[in-house]
């Protein structure tokens, strides 16, 4: 578990802002700025800007780490990059594990136990969709921190579907109609789920409302607990998963996953992105997504 952050920062000249921002971001971990690091760095921030910083073998150390409390030390050795700090706990943030008062308790953990049995985790895409489902649930609470037991659970359980489908290949970008593609792995996870969470031990009215979430969680809605799934998952997908899915698919079907993610946000999601480090190719393909939408007003996927 990541309980601490530590960043060696010897000329940073704005230590309460940065501390402040870490704090706010995520609250539940210790942030301090050293001007002198006691252990090498887990990364630099001149590594971690470059575009061929290898966030695989990254993300396996983070997961390798987590398996006991573990403090992160990071070195702002970039003075161009004042985000550092908070874009590499927003690739980590899954280790934190943070929970509020819908969540805490034995019915939770039980939920977490229960859906971290059910990956694989040897295989490289069950793992990344591992990493998704809990990094999602953190993205939910950073944007609404008295998110409900329902939404926390649909979050985790939104793409289980994958572990039938897409486990050793994806498939997404063979399908005629995208959309309904998309339409039938929430269906097909929403009664994956709802076996899951009986197992669990969670009451029928919460299970209803999960499996409601994920039935419908590729469609944008006025529900503002679907709303806030959407763009946690959307969040999620471009801070984690846009450089492995940009390395699997290629260009191509990234920009149109990227569209399609781009129109499922809402606008206090995509003022999150400002907090957020893309891949040089990923960025550039979301600029002209976003400059599509000023120049034709909307978005297709």
């Amino acid at each position: 578990m990541l309980e601490e952050v530590t960043v060696v920062a010897p000329h940073e000249p704005n230590r309460g802002v940065l501390l402040a921002q870490l704090a706010a971001e995520f609250p539940s971990i210790f942030a301090r700025l050293d001007g002198d690091a006691a252990e090498a760095p887990h990364v630099r921030a001149s590594e971690w800007r470059r575009a061929d910083f290898d966030t695989w073998s990254f993300d396996c150390r983070v997961d390798e780490l987590a398996s006991a409390p573990f403090t992160l030390t990071l070195a702002h050795d970039a003075d161009d990059a004042p985000r550092f700090p908070i874009e590499v706990l927003n690739r980590c943030q899954r280790a934190i594990g943070r929970r509020n008062r819908h969540s805490q308790g034995q019915l939770f953990t039980r939920v977490l136990e229960r859906h971290r049995a059910l990956h694989d985790v040897a295989k490289p895409l069950v793992r990344a969709d591992y990493n998704h489902a809990r990094d999602a649930w953190q993205w939910l609470l950073r944007l609404d921190a008295e998110a409900s037991l329902a939404v926390q659970i649909a979050a985790l359980f939104h793409d289980i579907e994958r572990l039938a489908s897409e486990s050793d290949a994806r498939v997404e970008h063979h399908a005629d109609d995208y959309q309904t593609f998309k339409d039938a792995h929430a269906r097909a996870g929403a009664a994956m789920t709802d076996a899951v969470l009986a197992e669990a031990g969670v009451n029928a009215s919460i299970g209803a409302r999960v499996c409601e979430l994920v039935a419908r969680h590729e469609r944008p809605s006025d529900d503002a607990e679907l709303a806030l799934l959407n763009d946690a998952d959307a969040l999620s997908f471009l801070s984690l998963n846009s450089p492995g899915y940009a390395d699997y698919f290629g260009a191509e079907q990234t920009r149109k996953k990227l569209a399609y993610t781009w129109n499922r946000m809402r606008p206090s999601a995509r003022a999150k992105l400002g907090l957020v480090h893309l891949r040089d190719d990923v960025g550039a393909w979301l600029r002209e997504v976003t400059e599509r939408e000023v120049r034709d007003g909307s978005v297709g996927a």
